[in-house]
Formats: C-alpha cells, structure tokens, sequence
C-alpha cells in the first residue's frame, strides 16, 4: 500500500506500507476525497514530536472497503463520512463523562497519525466502526461532508467552550477555515456583534459571508486595543482559532470582565505563555480561560451534516483549491505548508483511486 507522510523531521513523501488489518470491530476505508490540514504540516515539521515513516492526513470521506466481523451497522461499498477523532468508547475516560477526545489520555482520541497512520493512503484503519462512522446522508455532497470532519467540528466546539449567548459580543481570531467556521457558529448560536481577526482578502471575504460584522488586522496596531475601543471595554466572548503564544494574552487583554476565552488553537510544544497577572484583574476579573480538542465519534458528525442537510450553513465556501487524483496529494500538502496568499482549504479528489 502506498502512503503520503512524514519519514523524518522536514521530509515527506511517497510511503510503502503493509496494508492495515481490520479488528473484528474496526473497517477498512478507501478514500474518495482528502483535505490536508496546518496539523500536517505542523506534524512534520516536528512541533509534535519526531515522527518517522507515518502516515499523513486526518480529514476523508471515503468507501467502505472490509469491516470486521463484529460491525453491525457498515458493509462493504457503504460511502462513509470520517471524523478526525475516533475514540475508543471503552476507556475509563469517556464512561466517567471526561470529553470524549481524551479517552485515555490528553487528546488520544485523535488516532490517525498521532496514534497510527493516517488517510493519505490507499487504504487507511477506522475503530470501533460502528460508533465512529457516519453514512454520507443523502442531499449532502462529500465536498460539504469532508468539512464536517475538522474544520467545522473544530470550529464549532470554539463556539462551544466560549458559551455564546444571545447578543453576545464575539471576536474570533485568526480567520482560516477553522476560524471561519467559528465565525459560522457564533452566528448560528445569536451572537450579535461578531468581530473576526485576519487579514487575507479570501479569508475577509468568507468571514463576513459567513456572519462576521467587523474584521480588524493586526496590521492596524494591537487587535486588543482595537478591540477594546471598537466595543468600549472588551468582547464578551473570545475564541482563538490561530496564532501564537503571544495571541493567548492578547485574547485575555481583549475580553471583558466576566468573559470567557475559548482557545482551538494548537501552540507549538516549544512556546510558554505568559500572562501579566492584570490582564486577569489580579485574578479577581472573572473571565474564564477554556481550551480544548474538538469531540469525537458518529453523533457529532451526524448533527452537523443536518446543519448542512437543513441549509443552516454551506461549509464548502471554505474550499478553495481543488486538486484532482490521489497523486496530487503532495501539492495539496505543499500548498497547505507554504500558506499561499489565496489559500483557504485544499481538498483532493481521489478520482484515480480504485
């Protein structure tokens, strides 16, 4: 079997690996539809560790091609939607109500790559079949579906940890696909002003697309300065969708006493945040700091494609580079990595792929 990854720090490329087997509980997918994402590109370039020899890709939509003898619901041939977390429903974690990504322990249930190969691959290893795959619902297309997996979940579970209320004063920051879909949620959840951080025009576009009612650039001087005078005081909600260690203590500067910071973003193991104690009125400024990896499993896939089902929200707007064959992962990927000033999401079409 053949694999785009990771076989040393810096150094991707074509893989050959033997073709995973199928647990009595698991399925075996073969890809339709690929999206590479910043992680992937993070991955190699050794923020998360050294990796060798693996596998990339974490976001597919893709055909059932053998499950194990246990599987109830899945069959060969069923066209199949693939969250990035695929948790393992059994441990201890997830029976004692912990956030289903931290089934063992802190975001272990993100398998592919982290734990195993990934989808960028002929064939690529699902757990637990039956609870961690969606069938693709009719009306909704595996272009829509594939944003579903990531981008939209992770988005969403901004919107969710920031606890936006009706009315709410919002800022997202850092407008890529994922912010993007934040930007989407809050709309979706009442917020009322809605104010996104960045500054590439396809990205600004999008954002007001999807909801936004203002969008600032760091370009512009301090965006927590800017924040704080646009709203006189502070956002009532901050979520962070990108940046760095640095864009952490701006989002406490930015929000208002009794707010909440919600924070997606990954940091590089190697940044420290530091946060001056008056940002957080010594302590005393209520204003809650919420991080963490979007969920997994069926059922959250499932309550987001009836959001597109529904006509609630059209993630496609996100896509805009469309790659065709899986031989054209590799330029996806180095589009992903050199972040073109037109890039929002890749996708690749597996047309090629039999």
């Amino acid at each position: 079997m053949r694999g785009f990854g990771v076989y040393s720090i810096g150094n991707v490329g074509w893989i050959e690996k033997e073709a995973p087997a199928c647990g009595p509980l698991d399925a075996i997918v073969r890809p339709t539809i690929l999206a590479p994402c910043s992680s992937d590109c993070h991955i190699a370039h050794g923020a998360s560790g050294a990796y060798k020899n693996r596998i990339l890709g974490h976001e597919s939509v893709g055909i059932v091609v053998e499950v194990g003898a246990m599987v109830k619901n899945f069959k060969p041939g069923d066209y199949v939607v693939v969250p990035c977390s695929t948790p393992d429903w059994l441990k201890p974690n997830v029976q004692n109500f912990i956030s289903n990504a931290h089934d063992e322990t802190p975001m272990s249930s993100f398998k592919f790559v982290f734990k195993k190969d990934g989808v960028f691959a002929e064939r690529y290893h699902v757990n637990l079949a039956d609870a961690n795959l969606v069938l693709l619902p009719e009306g909704v297309s595996p272009e829509a579906a594939l944003m579903t997996v990531d981008m939209m979940s992770t988005g969403f579970h901004g919107v969710e940890l920031a606890n936006i209320g009706f009315g709410d004063t919002v800022v997202v920051i850092g407008i890529g696909p994922v912010g993007l879909m934040a930007v989407a949620g809050a709309a979706l959840s009442g917020a009322g002003r809605i104010i996104a951080v960045g500054t590439r025009v396809n990205c600004v576009k999008a954002a007001y697309a999807y909801g936004a009612t203002d969008v600032i650039s760091y370009k512009d001087g301090d965006i927590a300065e800017q924040v704080r005078e646009r709203t006189k005081g502070g956002a009532d909600r901050v979520i962070i969708a990108g940046g760095n260690h640095e864009t952490f203590t701006q989002a406490v500067a930015m929000t208002r006493e009794m707010g909440t910071i919600a924070n997606v973003n990954f940091f590089d193991a190697h940044e420290t945040i530091q946060l001056p104690v008056v940002l957080w009125g010594l302590g005393m400024a209520n204003k809650d700091i919420r991080g963490g990896f979007c969920p997994g499993g069926a059922k959250r896939i499932e309550k987001l494609l009836n959001l597109i089902a529904a006509g609630r929200i059209d993630p496609t707007k996100i896509i805009s580079h469309t790659f065709n064959g899986f031989n054209t992962i590799p330029e996806a990927y180095a589009l992903m990595d050199s972040k073109s000033p037109d890039l929002i999401k890749p996708i690749v079409v597996c047309s090629d792929l039999t």
